[in-house]
């Protein structure tokens, strides 16, 4: 088979699918992708290179399309010199979030197309107007629906979509869910796995060294901002720390934004929340690591004694699956993309997103009822297990890979009822 991924980031979503192909080794797999050095072996990366932004008068989701639109266009180019050199894949995959595949079925007119639908943008109901410490202003709900035109070119064009939880795929209209398949991703459930000798030694993450008669209470997010629960998290620290002194805070995540906004003042969300917090918060014992590596991540997991994960109602965190495989006792937020994973009293804690002090005390319950945090563990793999296996979640992918490529995919693809 010859595939063709198309993606802005290299391998993003498709990481384990490539390495699954590449493995099997009867593949042809080429990877169109904005710039970038990283590579895999057996992967051909085909770069493009995005113009100037074109210059719109209008609201924001008009750049946007303008500039998915441009995206669209570079990737076309790429393909056609593809073409040119006599690559015509049997399947074409990748994500419709930026626009890059609104052009290739007129480069690769009749090739089947297999869409990662991400997410629907909801004026209300969901992540808009969720927090109210961050308040729509008053006209947003035409732009929130105008974030949809890219979303609504994808579904008007040629192909099948899939998207990895029944919560985003319900996020779309139900006139476009029956052209939608729910494939649940999986996690590589060797590499994170509980570690019975990780609370037995010294853990060390660069300069932090956390001793095995301390309590370690662990958070992690692509980026420290309120979409994830920052905000609330810190806020909860300093109940935390006064009634557990020998407990320590970890928190993996970068000063960007990926969602939302930008803190007020040109700081960051970090910055932010120490200035309001000021000396309820012991640098000593409330450490930010920053990105880390993958090893160290999941180490990190291993030895933490309560993992904290929030979400306002949006896409859910890849953190999440990894927390669950590595057997963490975690206390996460009663969002619905949560509550499709975890189940109060069972596999997790499950506490109100907005209220600081649940959160404080649902982390306080799992570091003082050593039973229970022993139960959630041993659920939560289980759980891991059942669900999140890598070898099922491969064969789900190929399954309807294959029913896409004979032309069977409107008879009986997985989750498309």
């Amino acid at each position: 088979m010859k595939y063709l991924f198309v993606h802005q980031n290299f391998p993003a979503q498709f990481v384990h699918l490539l390495r699954d192909l590449c493995a099997r080794g009867d593949s042809e797999i080429v990877f169109i992708s904005e710039s970038g050095r990283a590579q895999m072996a057996g992967v051909r990366r085909v770069s493009y290179r995005m113009p100037p932004r074109a210059r719109v008068d209008g609201p924001a989701p008009v750049a946007e399309l303008a500039r998915g639109m441009q995206r669209a266009a570079e990737v076309a180019r790429a393909a056609r010199t593809l073409r040119g050199l006599g690559y015509v894949p049997d399947i074409i995959i990748g994500h419709h979030g930026w626009g890059e595949m609104l052009e290739l079925a007129d480069v690769y007119p009749g090739v089947p197309i297999l869409g990662y639908y991400e997410f629907f943008y909801h004026p209300t109901g969901l992540d808009v107007g969720f927090d109210p410490e961050f308040a729509p202003q008053s006209d947003v709900a035409p732009l929130v629906r105008a974030r949809n035109t890219l979303n609504l070119l994808a579904l008007a064009g040629p192909g099948w979509g899939h998207t990895p939880t029944r919560f985003q795929r319900n996020t779309y209209p139900d006139w476009a869910r029956g052209r939608l398949t729910c494939l649940p991703e999986g996690v590589d459930l060797t590499r994170c796995a509980p570690d019975p000798q990780a609370r037995r030694q010294v853990f060390t993450l660069g300069d932090i060294e956390i001793l095995p008669t301390e309590k370690l209470v662990t958070y992690v997010a692509r980026d420290l901002e309120p979409y994830r629960g920052f905000h609330v998290f810190m806020r909860a620290l300093p109940r935390i720390l006064a009634r557990r002194p020998e407990a320590r805070v970890v928190l993996v995540g970068g000063d960007g934004v990926s969602y939302g906004g930008r803190a007020p003042g040109g700081r960051t969300w970090r910055q932010h929340m120490l200035a309001e917090l000021g000396d309820s918060i012991d640098p000593a014992r409330v450490h930010f690591a920053g990105r880390v590596e993958y090893g160290s991540f999941c180490r990190l997991l291993q030895r933490s004694d309560a993992h904290v994960y929030l979400t306002y109602p949006f896409v859910v965190s890849w953190s999440l699956r990894e927390a669950m495989a590595c057997g963490c006792a975690i206390v996460g937020s009663r969002t619905a993309p949560v509550e499709e994973f975890l189940q109060d009293g069972r596999t997790a804690r499950l506490v109100p997103f907005l209220d600081p002090r649940q959160i404080a005390d649902g982390v306080l319950e799992i570091l003082e009822d050593g039973r229970l945090a022993r139960r959630l563990r041993a659920n939560v793999r289980r759980q891991a297990e059942r669900t999140l296996d890598m070898g099922r979640y491969m064969a789900g992918y190929h399954a309807l890979i294959g029913q896409i490529v004979t032309g069977d995919g409107r008879m009986a693809l997985p989750g498309a009822a």
